[in-house]
């Protein structure tokens, strides 16, 4: 057996004795066969350490809350009249603290000021080699339990007011915090939660709505097979979210997580691999600094291939939700998959529209991964030349897709839909002018929950030209979304000029 084959079967091995682990019950697994609550009280084993941070110093560890020493609560301002945030990082190369952990303190912070923010220390467990470390997130999640109960206990705390959020092997350590605790925590986010050795683990061993009163998650990195990718792939949660279909971020790509890296150096290159990973908190962080103007939306669909066809953009019966920080609690009987697109970087917000249209054309024509761009006019502003490769174009076919623009148009008032050449030579570009006939264009904007059908501006068809003139539509006068449900879904999603929407 080769040395390429021995390491295989060692790595089988390895993962064989973790998912064994992760069969076993929580009570055989985390205090024995005892299925009292006595060990909830026994301080003497806690490995991880708690630091309330401050605003001031978001970055250093300067004071512990430690359980079993109540005077340690006093001492470090801990608030008992407000909320609290409990921040659980995920593995670490480095066995440091991540460079976002503050950034999410500030975050938080900056939202909800007279909040606690406590961060949870289990460094030395985390720094291990994977599967070892993702064993450790049962000791870690008993750890936390120990420690929400007996600060709730102390303090006579409201759980309503505790909120877990938890990175990677963090998420799942939330989800074991919450399942072991006296009582269910408000609620737990979990960005990203790890993939491999969780992807086919039990309830009782990842993060899942049983963990919280509200479980909300983010997938940003669930690329590859099952149990393969860094990010798990299935829902875990009450509202799952997948930012660009979760598999991939913009900005992740490969020249420019090189081109971050030769500007901040060398140190810095496993961002190739965690950028994706990593997004989750950053669009949470987003969600806390840029809810007032740029909030973003994500909208309930059954696949994303559906989604990218832009057949999703539905806010009724709950079938939209904001992203991040103000999630709208909702919970159903199965878990509610979700997608948005967003920008590359912060605010990652995007504007979604759905465009429907329907080719007519003379001649026999088929044609597929078609260039064009589009240009979109409103109220407020205009975005042009928006590019979008169509899937295909052929005689008598009606075509959806989804559209998106980090410009709040306002109101369509007008679009402009133009055919570029393809960058090859084509004989029908030699013999003649390949063109299509459009009556009406339909479009759909996400965030507003208009319909507009567009008729075209000269006569009964706007005539598309491949390599020519825009063809042009103009707002119809056929009947649209009322005012009445426009302004019943602005104040569902934004509450009232009297009382706005905080949730």
């Amino acid at each position: 057996m080769g040395k390429e084959n021995t390491y295989l079967v060692t790595v089988w091995i390895i993962l064989a004795n973790i998912c064994a682990s992760f069969s076993s019950t929580p009570e055989q697994t985390l205090f024995g066969n005892n299925n009292s609550t006595e060990w909830l009280e026994d301080y003497t084993d806690i490995v991880s350490k708690f630091s309330l941070r401050t605003a001031e110093v978001p970055d250093d560890d300067l004071c512990y809350i430690v359980p079993g020493q109540p005077l340690t609560i006093p001492k470090c301002e801990f608030n008992s009249e407000t909320q609290t945030f409990v921040v659980i990082h995920g593995w670490t190369v480095t066995g440091l603290f991540e460079s976002w952990v503050p950034k999410l303190v500030t975050a938080l912070y900056e939202r909800e000021p007279k909040a606690n923010v406590i961060v949870v220390d289990w460094l030395t467990r985390a720094q291990q080699h994977y599967p070892t470390s993702a064993a450790y997130t049962k000791l870690v999640g008993r750890d936390v339990a120990k420690f929400v109960n007996w600060l709730q206990k102390t303090l006579d705390y409201p759980w309503e007011r505790i909120h877990l959020l938890g990175y990677s092997l963090g998420a799942h350590v939330a989800g074991i915090a919450g399942l072991l605790t006296n009582h269910k925590v408000s609620r737990i986010t979990g960005l990203d939660p790890a993939g491999p050795t969780f992807e086919h683990a039990d309830t009782q061993s990842t993060l899942s709505p049983d963990d919280a009163l509200f479980v909300d998650v983010l997938h940003t990195n669930t690329r590859g097979s099952p149990d393969r990718s860094i990010g798990i792939q299935r829902p875990v949660g009450h509202v799952d979210i997948y930012p660009n279909g979760g598999t991939f971020q913009p900005g992740c790509d490969l020249q420019n997580t090189m081109m971050m890296i030769a500007t901040t150096g060398i140190h810095n290159m496993d961002q190739i691999v965690k950028c994706s990973h990593e997004r989750s908190i950053h669009l949470f962080i987003d969600s806390l600094v840029n809810a007032a103007e740029h909030q973003s939306m994500a909208y309930r669909c059954s696949s994303k291939e559906a989604f990218m066809k832009g057949m999703c953009l539905n806010c009724r019966k709950n079938r939209c939700n904001k992203v991040g920080y103000g999630v709208n609690k909702v919970r159903l009987p199965r878990s509610t998959k979700m997608y948005l697109k967003t920008r590359e970087m912060m605010p990652f917000k995007l504007f979604h529209y759905q465009v429907k249209v329907h080719f007519f054309s003379s001649e026999k024509l088929d044609y597929t991964e078609q260039p064009m761009k589009i240009s979109l006019y409103g109220t407020h502003d205009e975005k042009t030349d928006i590019p979008y490769i169509m899937p295909f174009l052929n005689t008598n076919s009606t075509v959806s897709f989804l559209l998106t623009t980090d410009v709040d148009i306002g109101e369509l008032l007008m679009v402009k839909l133009r055919w570029e050449k393809d960058a090859y030579f084509s004989w029908s570009d030699w013999w003649g002018n390949s063109n299509f006939h459009i009556r009406k264009m339909r479009v759909k904007a996400g965030e507003i929950q208009s319909k507009v059908i567009f008729s075209a501006k000269d006569g009964e068809f706007a005539y598309l030209v491949r390599g020519k003139d825009d063809a042009v539509f103009v707002k119809s006068k056929e009947d649209n979304m009322s005012r009445k449900e426009k302004t019943m879904h602005r104040l569902k999603m934004q509450g009232s000029l009297f009382k706005k929407n905080t949730a």
